[in-house]
């Protein structure tokens, strides 16, 4: 049990969660009757008796591999080290959602999933040989080691806050570094593709949680969101390097400022948080605060944007390879 030192309201929320559980069950069954579950295998084949043909497309994957721009290689990087935090987020579940019931179930469910992706890229850059993959696996490696811990005041509705923005903004990577290797390498945008379907179920199952407990204890859960949604730390910015990486991505139309942007624009309208009404002083000030946010984004991407020049960017894992980007977006 966690300790109510730092959130008070603890026990609250406790029960808020509890009330809700009926139609959490309710949103992890829907989530298992509309996925098609998929294995790494299904999209790379591995298998002890592998034929010529399966050989022969191992060498065209490659070859095809060899035309992906060191900017997509860079967002894969960072996408494929981001999947592999899994372990930290499995443990924010549990230690916020606690270790029984729905949550519990959910946790163990989405961990599941959320597993395969990580392999499935790994098993991608290995075969297409993408990588010094030695100086990947020591940044993983230390990600991992140096931890991810939040400072969430034992509040479990930031926990929700975070994961609804998080899947989406997954999301958008992985399909837009789809998007981008598609030109080059189909199967790379399928194995994308396959993620970014399950990221927009958790997304759905996490940002219909929220809107339940935003529906029962609506003060509360707007101060959560007000505390998260301003400076989303998104997963693996402990990664070293991740600043130099999450720029590549900006540059490239990845993901930055302006999807965050995106982002938020829709699930503000999709939780109707203008319309909420009958709040406490806490619940308006909150309320306010996140009704700005879009503006704030407007202004950081535009500041983001004319401040940036046209730079060179090399990493360990591409054998420090230098390599150009204009200065603004799809550079």
């Amino acid at each position: 049990m966690l300790s109510s030192v730092k959130n008070p309201d603890l026990a609250a929320q406790r029960e808020v969660l509890e009330s809700i559980s009926p139609q959490i069950a309710e949103y992890m069954q829907r989530h298992r009757d509309s996925r098609k579950l998929w294995m790494p295998s299904d999209l790379l084949p591995a298998h002890e008796r592998s034929d010529a043909e399966h050989e022969a497309e191992l060498v065209a994957l490659r070859e095809r591999a060899r035309g992906l721009p060191d900017s997509v290689r860079v967002a894969l990087a960072l996408n494929l080290l981001t999947e592999e935090g899994l372990p930290h987020f499995h443990r924010l579940v549990a230690q916020y959602m606690g270790h029984d019931g729905v949550w519990a179930e959910w946790n163990n469910l989405w961990t599941a999933e959320e597993d395969r992706h990580g392999c499935v890229l790994r098993d991608y850059v290995r075969d297409a040989r993408l990588f010094d993959m030695r100086a990947l696996e020591q940044m993983q490696y230390q990600y991992i080691e140096s931890g991810f811990n939040p400072d969430w005041k034992d509040d479990p509705y930031r926990l929700l806050a975070y994961t609804s923005l998080q899947e989406k903004a997954t999301q958008t990577s992985h399909a837009n570094a789809g998007r981008l290797a598609g030109q080059y390498e189909p199967k790379l945008q399928r194995i994308l593709a396959h993620i970014c379907a399950d990221e927009s179920r958790h997304y759905v199952f996490y940002r219909d949680s929220f809107a339940a407990v935003l529906k029962v204890d609506t003060n509360r859960a707007l101060a959560a969101l007000a505390s998260i949604a301003p400076s989303l730390a998104m997963p693996g910015h402990n990664i070293a390097g991740y600043a130099q990486m999450s720029e590549v991505e900006r540059r490239a139309g990845i993901y930055g400022p302006r999807e965050y942007l995106k982002l938020i624009e829709d699930l503000l309208k999709h939780w109707a948080i203008d319309k909420l009404d009958g709040l406490s002083a806490v619940g308006r000030a909150a309320q306010d605060k996140i009704m700005q946010l879009p503006k704030r984004l407007q202004r950081m991407a535009e500041y983001v944007e004319s401040k940036a020049q046209a730079r060179s960017f090399s990493f360990d894992f591409i054998y420090q390879r230098a390599f150009e980007m204009a200065a603004g977006r799809g550079g």
